[in-house]
Order: structure tokens, then sequence, then C-alpha cells
């Protein structure tokens, strides 16, 4: 055993809710946020969709490439595209999962009636 006395614990700080029970922590959406789930949101749409255009396209290349011998370099270009989209599957992960989270609390958020938050100050008001 040590001679060291244990670290002292700071106590837990009052939550949100009833007494005694742990209640969910506020979570306030800034106009930044909004933002910033807005332009994840589409930049995650516009890679599934160039991604649904190269699957397409290789399919096509494909065919092309399989219709006659003199068209074989179609399906190089067909695999070439295969690569890209298995490079692009974790960017649209890595972009549509907080994208949707993010859009998910924003939408929350609104829900919930804190509206001024996610408008900011009126210009009337200042």
């Amino acid at each position: 055993m040590s001679d060291q006395r244990p670290a002292q614990r700071p106590a837990p700080s009052p939550s949100p809710g009833p007494p005694g029970l742990y209640g969910r922590p506020r979570f306030e959406v800034s106009t930044s946020y909004r933002r910033w789930a807005s332009v994840l949101l589409w930049l995650a749409i516009a890679v599934a969709s160039l991604t649904a255009v190269a699957f397409v396209a290789s399919i096509v290349l494909l065919v092309k490439a399989d219709a006659d011998v003199d068209n074989a370099a179609y399906g190089y270009l067909a695999i070439f595209l295969w690569f890209g989209i298995a490079a692009a599957i974790p960017v649209l992960l890595a972009l549509g999962i907080p994208a949707v989270v993010m859009t998910r609390r924003v939408r929350q958020q609104k829900r919930l009636g804190h509206d001024a938050l996610l408008r900011g100050p009126d210009v009337g008001e200042q």
C-alpha cells in the first residue's frame, strides 16, 4: 500500500432536471453550428451523387468493353472508377455521419422552441 491519500474529486455540478436524477445536458445551437451542419450535409450529398454517377459510368464502361475486344481499355477505366468509389466511401462517411447528427440537433433545438438562439438578434432589438 502506498502512503499517498486518494485524489479528491470535485463535487458534481448540478445538472438540469429533477433533483437526484440525471438530466440531459443543455445543448444550445449557434448560428455557425447550424451553418456547418448545412455545409457538411450538402458536401455529403455532393460526394454521394458523384459516387453514384461514377458507379453508373463504370457499369456503362464495362458493358462497352465487353461488347468488343478493341474497346478493352474501357474496362481499365471502369476499374479506375471503382478505386475512386472505394476512396470516396470513407470521405462520404466522414461527412455524412456528423452532418446527420448536427442536423438532428438543430431540428431538435427548433422543436424545443429555442428558435431565438438560431435566428440571432433582430435588427429592431439593437
